[in-house]
Parts: structure tokens; C-alpha cells; sequence
């Protein structure tokens, strides 16, 4: 080969090697060159929602930078779609306000329409959540809304890894509209009698996956809403709160349906509720359906309600608790659930006269109650049981 021909052919490889390189850097926009100050005083929104205006225009990758500090934010959206893969890095700790005039706005910091985005660094999220839970009102019926600490609408083809969230003044996490987002080796904590913490809220989304994730909370430690379909929870630890929960369903006046949910290798620790599923008894309501769950490999230390469903679930006496609920549910498992119940009713399975359970089992329970002694409750429900069946069950 001649000699030149072969240099030139070198020095183009090397070229398309370094223009591919160059092509997967990811650019990064810290967002302390916009003004940010994390010294735990200066209020911090206009730069962070600058350094993510930035990032999200930039064609390719690249990634907003939050350094080590202390960084005081109001509420922002931050808002797509953006060009390429994005990234949120927290090191240092995000603090929400603490004064009233902040609180009543349903978010603190929300991402909306957004693919590809991944939300990470081993940072905190501090939603100073003290400051306004006695603001919570619920009981009466009527709940002005409180920040939920983070929030992806319509966000798809992301993760959330690495970070914890402390406090929070409503929901920890809330998910709306999101497909194929994974949640992994976060911590969510919050004191076991805050109001409506939940750590993780999911609504009308899809191939959700919650793994390694430890979860302290005031209320469910996972709330499964209407409209969910493909939630997959596994390798997590719930408690102190109110377990893991599907619903609550069939109180609006629309269809309301989830599909094909798995809680696998998991462990409840003095929760109020291990596995639960519960719907209003609204006779009024549209209908729908629950099917299609698994509950497997489970362990139970001190809970309450370890297997529930409850077809009756009429919290603050809000309707009617002697209502037939409208949402049918067929073909669950709870398999290989052991461990210790605080009641002695440690299975309870009830379900609506009008439309009863269909196609649940119970496979290898081992559940011991106070006093070494569990009973299982069951009312309107068609199911099998087999294996070993502590307390004994109370289907054929």
C-alpha cells in the first residue's frame, strides 16, 4: 500500500475514533455557574431551573450538577421534552421552604415530559415536612394540597437511583402517566405518624420497577392507584407505615382497573398493613377491576393486617361502609408469606357481596399471631389454598 494513502487512512480512523468519543461525553451544567449557592441560606430555583433550560436544549447527552451543600429551592417544574439523554446528579442536600405561604401547591420539585431521564448522585431531598404536617386536614374530607417532594408526569424511559428523600411534606414520590421508569437504592423516611407520606405513589402508569428500595413512612410505603398496569416491586423494606397498598379504588365515579402487579422478596417490619388491597364500597361508582397480582416470598415482623384485602375500606366514615363495592378482583397469590402478626386475624379476605373475589390463593402461609395463635377470616371470596396453612385457611 502506498505510504501516504496508508497515513491518510491512520489519521481518518483516528478522527472518526475521537468524533465518536466526543459524541457520548456528556456535557455538564453545574448549577452553581448559574448562581446556585449551597450555603443553607440563599434560595436557589431561578438557577437550577436556568441550568436545566440549558441542559435540556442541548443536543446530546448531557446532565444538571448539583454539587455538595445546602441548597434552598421553592417549587419548579422543570420541564421537556429535551434533546437526548438527561441527567439530574444531587450530591449536596435540596431543602424545601418551611413557611406557610409555600406549602399549598401539590409539588416541590416535578419533571414533566421527559424521556430518557435518569435521577441520581447519592444526594437528599429534605422536605422539611414538620413545618407543615399540621396543616394536614384530611380527616375533614377536604385536603388542600401539600408538596409531594418529587414528581414525574409523563416522564418515560427513566430511573431513579441512589438518593434519598427525608420528610416530606405530602407524598414522598409521586408518579402520573410515567412508562418504564425503574426506581432502585433509594431511602424514603419519614416519622410513622406523619400524614399521607406515602413513599412512592404510582397513578395511570405502566412498567413501573421498585428493587432495593427501603421505605419509613407515616403511611403506605407504596400506594398502587387506578389506571396502573405492570408495577413490579421487589427486594424492599417497608416500615415503620402502612405496607404496601392497592387502591384505594371505585370511589370515583369513572372506570378504574389495575393489572398485573408483583411484590417479590420483600420484608414488612411494624407496618399497620402488609399486602393490601382495599376499594370503596360505592355503590354508585363506575366499576372496574383488580387482577392478576402476586405476592411472593414475604417476610412479616409485628404487622397488624399481614394478608388483606378489604372491600369495605371507608376511611374518616366517608361513605358508606355497608355499601357492595363494584370492583371485581380474581386471580391473586400470596405465596411463601411468613413471619408474626400483632392481631390475631392475621388473614382477612373481604370481599363485596355484590361482586365477590374470584380465583385467590393462598400457597405455604406461615403467620403466627399473638400467643403463638392466627386465625384466617374470609366472606365472599372463591379461591383454592394448598401447602402448609398457618393460620388455617378459610378457603376450600
Amino acid at each position: 500500500m502506498n505510504p501516504r494513502l496508508a497515513l491518510g487512512i491512520t489519521f481518518l480512523s483516528i478522527f472518526s475514533v475521537l468524533v465518536a468519543c466526543s459524541s457520548h461525553k456528556t456535557k455538564v451544567f453545574n448549577v452553581k455557574k448559574y448562581g446556585a449557592v449551597g450555603n443553607n441560606k440563599t434560595e436557589n430555583s431561578k438557577a437550577f431551573m436556568k441550568a436545566w433550560a440549558d441542559s435540556c436544549k442541548w443536543r446530546g447527552k448531557s446532565s444538571v450538577f448539583i454539587p455538595k451543600g445546602t441548597y434552598h429551592l421553592e417549587s419548579i417544574v422543570l420541564k421537556g421534552p429535551c434533546n437526548g439523554r438527561k441527567e439530574f446528579v444531587i450530591k449536596g442536600m435540596l431543602r424545601s421552604p418551611n413557611q406557610p405561604s409555600s406549602f399549598f401547591i401539590g409539588h416541590w420539585i416535578t419533571f414533566q415530559n421527559i424521556n430518557n431521564l435518569r435521577i441520581h448522585g447519592g444526594g437528599t431531598l429534605d422536605g422539611q415536612g414538620a413545618s407543615a404536617w399540621p396543616y394536614n386536614k384530611c380527616k375533614t374530607g377536604s385536603c388542600k394540597p401539600l408538596p409531594v417532594s418529587l414528581r414525574l408526569d409523563f416522564v418515560n424511559d427513566s430511573e431513579i437511583s441512589d438518593i434519598k428523600s427525608l420528610n416530606s411534606k405530602n407524598f414522598h414520590f409521586n408518579l402520573f402517566a410515567c412508562n418504564r421508569v425503574k426506581i432502585r437504592r433509594v431511602t424514603l423516611s419519614a416519622p410513622a405518624d406523619s400524614p399521607n407520606t406515602d413513599g412512592i405513589h404510582v397513578s395511570s402508569s405502566g412498567n413501573i420497577n421498585i428493587d432495593k428500595t427501603v421505605i419509613s413512612t407515616g403511611d403506605d410505603c407504596v400506594s398502587i392507584g387506578p389506571g396502573n398496569r405492570d408495577i413490579h416491586i421487589t427486594n424492599t423494606f417497608c416500615g415503620p407505615g402502612h405496607g404496601i397498598s392497592v387502591g384505594s379504588m371505585g370511589k370515583s365515579g369513572t372506570k378504574e382497573d389495575v393489572t398485573s402487579i408483583s411484590v417479590v422478596n420483600c420484608t414488612f417490619r411494624g407496618t399497620l398493613n402488609g399486602v393490601q388491597i382495599k376499594t370503596w364500597p360505592e355503590p354508585k361508582a363506575a366499576g372496574g377491576y383488580a387482577t392478576n397480582f402476586t405476592y411472593d416470598n414475604i417476610l412479616m415482623e409485628n404487622v397488624d393486617n399481614p394478608i388483606f384485602i378489604n372491600q369495605q375500606y371507608c376511611p374518616f366514615n366517608l361513605c358508606n361502609p355497608q355499601g357492595s363495592s363494584k370492583i371485581q378482583i380474581s386471580n391473586i397469590i400470596f405465596r411463601n408469606i411468613w413471619g408474626t402478626s400483632t392481631t390475631k386475624d392475621a388473614v382477612k379476605l373481604k370481599c363485596s357481596k355484590s361482586n365477590p373475589c374470584h380465583n385467590i390463593a393462598l400457597e405455604n402461609i406461615n403467620l403466627i399471631g399473638p400467643g403463638g395463635v392466627a386465625s384466617s377470616s374470609c366472606s365472599n371470596v372463591h379461591g383454592r389454598s394448598r401447602g402448609r396453612q398457618k393460620p388455617p385457611s378459610c378457603l376450600s
